[in-house]
């Protein structure tokens, strides 16, 4: 079910899940009930109350909400809380999950989702300035599986678009054709933010144990989850 876990500070952990774990999003034709199932197994196996996980209605923006007891499940692309659990999901876009510290020792949680569109429009900045907003200090982050450079062919033009905004996520493929590497312009921006880049998946793409959209154009959803069980 999981392709990495660990618990990143005390009383928090981070996770991504596999194919193992199934499909775990709503949107894209599978059995709503069978993936709330899904949903589910994962809230038992990181010991959650069922219900408890907050997903995103994801739509390429750059929207950051932040999340309290009672908050319905919004449009955004990025969720901050101050402990509840967050999921966001992909199938070649990053998994973006932050981690800091209130000074009173409670933690401040994120779950973004950086995709193209997102990292172009500053998704991972905006959400570590939301942070920061709700007390955070020393922000950490974890990206999980996504397309790596060498597999992201774009149009030149569109490589020259978001390059533009973002420099470092300038790529060939490993064929010599323009591409993206989004996870080096996620590091990037993390990093000229001040946040500190613990973790960084393997490709989507390259992997037949993760959902991978540019594989197939139907295809499941991996979620990455923060949580605090402190």
């Amino acid at each position: 079910m999981f392709l990495w876990r660990a618990e990143v500070s005390p009383g928090v952990s981070v996770a991504f899940t596999d194919i193992h774990a199934g499909n775990l999003a709503l949107h894209v034709g599978d059995d709503a009930a069978e993936v709330r199932r899904r949903r589910g197994a994962l809230e038992e196996a990181a010991h959650l109350a069922p219900g408890s996980l907050r997903f995103m209605n994801q739509v390429h923006g750059a929207t950051v909400e932040m999340m309290e007891p009672g908050t319905p499940s919004p449009t955004a692309d990025a969720m901050v809380s101050r402990g509840l659990p967050l999921a966001v999901m992909v199938a070649d876009c990053i998994p973006a999950v932050l981690v800091g510290q209130r000074p009173d020792g409670g933690p401040v949680l994120a779950a973004v989702h950086a995709g193209r569109p997102g990292i172009a429009n500053g998704i991972l900045p905006a959400a570590v300035e939301r942070m920061r907003a709700a007390g955070a200090i020393g922000i950490r982050a974890w990206l999980g599986p996504s397309i790596c450079g060498n597999c992201y062919e774009v149009p030149a033009d569109l490589r020259a678009q978001v390059a533009e905004q973002v420099p470092s996520a300038w790529a060939e493929t490993s064929w010599g054709t323009p591409a993206l590497d989004l996870p080096a312009g996620a590091r990037s921006q993390l990093e000229a933010a001040g946040v500190v880049v613990e973790y960084a998946g393997r490709c989507t793409l390259e992997s037949d144990q993760l959902f991978s959209y540019r594989r197939s154009s139907i295809t499941g959803r991996l979620a990455g989850i923060v949580w605090s069980h402190g």
